[in-house]
């Protein structure tokens, strides 16, 4: 499982460089700044995960081949105009994919140090939108798991929990594939009908009230 953990921490790196050039192509910075965006998408949800796991150094400042890898991904953006090449449908399933991937190998990699279930699905979470969301404060965006986009963190969450659970019934091969299969429909799904969890304007617990009464 280490080195199936790995693949998907790669595959994830390299989906999330990717992503964040795109982003850094639409603002038009130049190279050092789709460096700067790329690689802190690619890198920072799993630098996150290995500073909170405490099982030492974060593997992205030991093994050389995930600076690599994020770099590819995000030179793949700078000299190809990603967005435009690939179809807005194989777009959203690259992002999904991403999501995926990541909740997935944070939530195996913490329930391989011996972690219970509830740090699992957390550091699951962190480790698919962290980098995401440290590219978007540089960027002056609202990160995106903080709501006003179709379900993300969310999906992260169903993910890490559909891997803790086919791990507790000795099946953590299941729980890779069913965990990124149902990551990539639930976030496609949420993207193509605009699925959101409801926003503070959208709770008037007075009026609900007021119609019941």
């Amino acid at each position: 499982m280490t080195e199936v953990t790995r693949a998907l921490d790669l595959s994830g790196v390299f989906a999330n460089g990717t992503l964040g050039g795109v982003l850094a192509r639409a603002h038009r910075l130049d190279l050092f700044g789709f460096l700067v965006i790329g690689i802190v998408s690619g890198l920072g949800g799993g630098i996150v995960r290995d500073t909170l796991l405490q099982h030492g150094t974060p593997v992205a400042l030991t093994d050389y081949t995930y600076l690599a890898v994020a770099t590819a991904g995000t030179m793949l953006a700078f000299v190809a105009d990603v967005s435009r090449q690939i179809s807005h449908r194989a777009f959203n399933l690259l992002d999904a994919l991403a999501l995926s991937v990541w909740a997935v190998a944070g939530a195996q990699k913490t329930l391989a140090v011996g972690l219970g279930w509830l740090p699992a699905v957390l550091l699951g979470t962190i480790t698919a939108v962290g980098g995401g969301a440290v590219r978007d404060l540089f960027l002056a965006r609202t990160p995106a798991i903080f709501g006003g986009t179709p379900l993300y963190a969310t999906v992260a969450v169903l993910v890490s929990g559909v891997m803790v659970v086919c791990s507790w019934l000795g099946a953590p091969t299941v729980g890779i594939l069913a965990g990124i299969v149902v990551g990539v429909l639930l976030r496609l799904a949420a993207l193509t009908w605009g699925w959101r969890l409801p926003g503070s304007r959208d709770w008037r617990p007075g009026a609900l009230r007021g119609r019941g009464s």
